[in-house]
């Protein structure tokens, strides 16, 4: 990527806002092997509306706990401190999101297809017995693989506008069409912005190559892909790219199935929609 798109994109990012200092505590405490429960817990009960937000996120639908949540103490004995931390993310992230913006790009509908590919990632990493500590890293990664188009809607609405509009009216991937009207697409701003975040590694290549899924062997990023395909083969949001690719030998040796057959094999996927939906709503 020549340089002066690079730094275009830089100025970008530094435009979104970084996250909460405790939610970035917590991501530099879940990673320190050192750092206890307690003092992870003593972070995030210092902020009350992330204290508020988490306990309301984790007492929805969404994570179906059959007693309700009235502590983080008792969150972190019921569903990890990984989970935690990744609700954290997810908390701050969606919290970023803005109601309307010049490029009419429609942040509900976007939230909805984020919140759904992280489920369906999760759930395609519980399904090849990823541990549990990569199968949550795989909801944050597909919650967040599209956020360079937030950075795009926000920051250089008018051009995104246009490649919006091409990707639709001619069935293109939006990702091509943003490099026509931007020179760069949401997969790079994806990448920077998750490094400005500070997230690992893997997360940010999943980020970074959700649209190629030859091009290493990351089974963060191969979740990711082929959830992003389910959630648009199953019209939950948009994303605001129309075009629903096909699994590569990759993808389907990965998983076992073709796209049609791993939506079958999943079973009543309406549920998942449901639930990012009492999300969404909190």
């Amino acid at each position: 990527m020549p340089n002066s798109k690079n730094e275009k994109l830089i100025v970008l990012v530094e435009k979104m806002p970084a996250f909460p200092k405790s939610v970035q505590q917590v991501v530099q405490l879940t990673s320190d092997i050192n750092a206890s429960a307690k003092d992870i817990v003593r972070v995030i009960e210092c902020d009350p509306v992330m204290t508020v937000k988490i306990l309301k996120a984790i007492n929805s639908p969404f994570y179906g706990l059959p007693q309700k949540i009235t502590s983080v103490q008792r969150a972190v004995v019921h569903i990890g401190l990984n989970t935690i931390k990744n609700i954290a993310l997810g908390v701050a992230a969606m919290g970023m999101l803005n109601a309307t913006n010049k490029a009419h790009f429609n942040t509900a509908n976007f939230l909805l297809h984020s919140l759904t590919t992280a489920a369906l990632s999760k759930m395609l990493a519980e399904r090849i017995n990823l541990c549990s500590t990569e199968s949550s890293d795989c909801f944050v990664a597909g919650l967040l693989h599209d956020f360079g188009k937030v950075v795009f809607a926000e920051f250089i609405a008018d051009e995104f506008k246009l490649a919006l509009e091409k990707s639709r009216e001619q069935q293109l991937p939006l990702h091509q069409t943003e490099l026509e009207f931007i020179g760069l697409n949401h997969s790079q701003a994806g990448k920077m912005l998750a490094e400005k975040w500070e997230l690992s590694e893997p997360l940010i290549d999943a980020i970074a190559h959700h649209h190629e899924p030859d091009s290493s062997q990351n089974v963060l990023r191969d979740c990711v892909f082929a959830a992003n395909q389910i959630s648009k083969y199953m019209s939950f949001g948009d994303g605001g790219n129309p075009v629903i690719e096909t699994f590569p030998d990759a993808i389907v040796s990965r998983f076992g199935l073709d796209l049609p057959a791993l939506c079958e094999a999943l079973g009543d996927l309406e549920t998942v929609k449901t639930e990012a939906q009492s999300y969404i709503n909190l």
